[in-house]
């Protein structure tokens, strides 16, 4: 690799090591060779306002002990239940709206810069052929989370979800569409190579087309598991990626977790370096 490119930084979701404790998942994924890890915010509590100030601090502590960047959040609105972007009941659109705020608190507060908002249980349509409609809930939605993440530094990332995942922003024109409405330089959007993998556009230039307006990436393949677990070949997306100057986290994420979680967070970001190195020209 040249010496004027710097390294990829690379995380990992702290999902994956479902039932681990804080402070073991963190010193693991650094002994990996990770610089960041992802946190999905239901696997510390089922809702982040219970979280005191003082274990926000701890967390952010743990994190820091280990050498790890938190990264951010995502799976924002897995908890509470009951929340909703798109529901035809104000109240329930103004909750969510008032806990994707607290969100933006907890991010900061442990230390993240990123928030990536998937949900597509929370952004159904309200009726068919709806889409208008639930577009206009959602931005609505998204008011106060904005200023509040531009007040903290953070980063807003409106993930595209394909079909039957979600029912609209279902892909990155999409996506990016919405974040030219809302027209604030907090919200963009992410590149999730699983999605991406579902549009018909190859996926480095996919990449190239809306490299502006990329702030996070996941990488996962296709099959929903682990890069290098499948058929995606990844040299071409970090290629890409490099070429567009790319410098924030390329985060792994998984939707299978066989065989275990050191084996994916291990071989996963073997198989990455191995993708850069040859992406670079080395």
């Amino acid at each position: 690799m040249p010496l004027n490119c710097p390294r990829m930084k690379t995380a990992i979701c702290n999902e994956t090591f479902e039932g681990w404790e804080w402070g073991r998942t963190c010193e693991h994924v650094a002994e990996l060779g990770y610089q960041g890890i992802e946190v999905a915010p239901f696997t510390l509590s089922s809702d982040v306002r219970e979280i005191s100030a003082q274990r926000r601090a701890e967390i952010a502590a743990t994190a820091r002990a280990s050498a790890l960047e938190v990264v951010g959040l995502h799976w924002l609105l897995v908890s509470p239940k009951g929340l909703s972007l798109t529901s035809d009941d104000e109240q329930v659109r103004a909750e969510t709206s008032d806990y994707l705020a607290a969100l933006a608190d907890f991010c900061s507060d442990i230390g993240g810069k990123t928030l990536v908002l998937g949900s597509p249980a929370q952004r159904r349509l309200p009726a068919p052929e709806a889409v208008a409609v639930a577009e206009d809930r959602l931005l609505n939605c998204l008011d106060q989370v904005v200023g509040r993440a531009e007040k903290h530094g953070l980063t807003l990332c409106l993930e595209p979800l394909p079909p039957p995942e979600a029912d609209f922003i279902l892909n990155l024109r999409q996506a990016v569409d919405l974040v030219k409405r809302i027209g604030h330089p907090s919200v963009r959007t992410i590149f999730d190579v699983k999605s991406a993998s579902s549009e018909d556009t190859p996926l480095p230039d996919l990449i190239r087309q809306f490299a502006p307006w990329i702030a996070h990436v996941h990488a996962n393949d296709s099959n929903r598991r682990g890069p290098g677990s499948g058929d995606t070949d990844f040299v071409p997306i970090l290629a890409a990626l490099r070429e567009a100057g790319y410098d924030r986290y390329v985060s792994i994420e998984v939707f299978d977790y066989t065989p275990d979680a050191t084996t994916i967070a291990r071989d996963g970001l073997a198989y990455l370096r191995r993708c850069e190195a040859r992406a670079a020209g080395s």
